[in-house]
């Protein structure tokens, strides 16, 4: 699943395509947004805050997409497109004189007014990405329940925005505690100080995207994230994986290694 740092890389590829560029076609293949019309408009802006992408044009209009579990934005160069068998996962087309960005799958797809993207962004807390960040505001958040399971509250895009389930799980190894101790039990402001730095790093730092061990070799590029019933790259310990439950978002998938990272098991999940 895209996570705040893979939205802001997609943001960057985006501006290489279509900044500064203005709208000659666009398409929406959506029933509620079929007869809008971006065409004339210059893209202003690939703005994000956590999951969400927000595309700025002139004219004060925001196109606002999230990408879920499996969506995508794929640019072709001027008078491509994409293969037949794909055409039908397209949701939105903005075409450019120089290329076509294609959104391809995405279930969360609005246009509002610039100056009331809070309509589609407000409900979330703050952005771990962006340069204002109020870290303050971070730890209050986070600690709003302080009995919240620690991976259950990082997932939470109310708390803060931009981590998902890896960074919840490698997050939770590299501050040394069970995924599901209590938040109120944690260094809060170390662990957001820690949460930062990792996310702006994959961001940024070219190879370094969701690397979290320092070496990108295949099979260790992770604490634990993936690594169930293989060795512990610190301690050599088994690690261990207990499944999501069901439709419930506070409760993934979750990868631990017993030994480095001490305290409650998966029996303290959050109800």
């Amino acid at each position: 699943m895209p996570e705040g740092d893979s939205v802001w890389k997609l943001a960057r590829r985006l501006d290489r395509a279509l900044l500064g560029r203005t709208v000659t076609r666009s398409d929406f293949r959506v029933p509620r947004l079929a007869t809008r019309d971006l065409a004339g408009r210059e893209v202003l802006e690939h703005h994000t805050h956590g999951k969400h992408l927000l595309t700025r044009f002139s004219g004060g209009v925001t196109l606002h997409s999230h990408l879920l579990m499996d969506g995508e934005w794929s640019v072709t160069g001027a008078g491509k497109r994409l293969p037949p068998r794909l055409q039908r996962d397209v949701r939105v087309v903005l075409e450019t004189p120089t290329g076509t960005a294609w959104g391809l799958r995405l279930h969360q797809l609005d246009l509002v007014a610039t100056g009331r993207e809070s309509r589609v962004i407000g409900h979330l807390g703050p952005d771990l990405l962006h340069d204002d960040l109020d870290r303050p505001e971070a730890v209050r958040r986070l600690l709003t329940d302080p009995g919240t399971p620690l991976v259950s509250a990082l997932l939470d895009q109310t708390r803060v925005a931009g981590l998902g389930n890896l960074w919840a799980n490698e997050l939770a190894f590299l501050v040394g505690v069970s995924p599901w101790t209590p938040i109120g039990e944690v260094d809060v402001p170390r662990l957001v100080d820690r949460a930062v730095t990792a996310l702006r790093h994959s961001a940024t730092v070219p190879g370094a995207y969701q690397v979290t061990t320092g070496t990108g070799r295949r099979g260790e590029s992770h604490w634990v994230a993936g690594r169930q019933r293989r060795p512990c790259l610190r301690c050599g310990t088994t690690v261990r994986m207990v499944e999501e439950v069901p439709n419930d978002p506070a409760n993934r998938r979750t990868w631990w290694c017993p030994h480095c990272q001490p305290g409650p098991g998966p029996e303290a999940r959050a109800g």
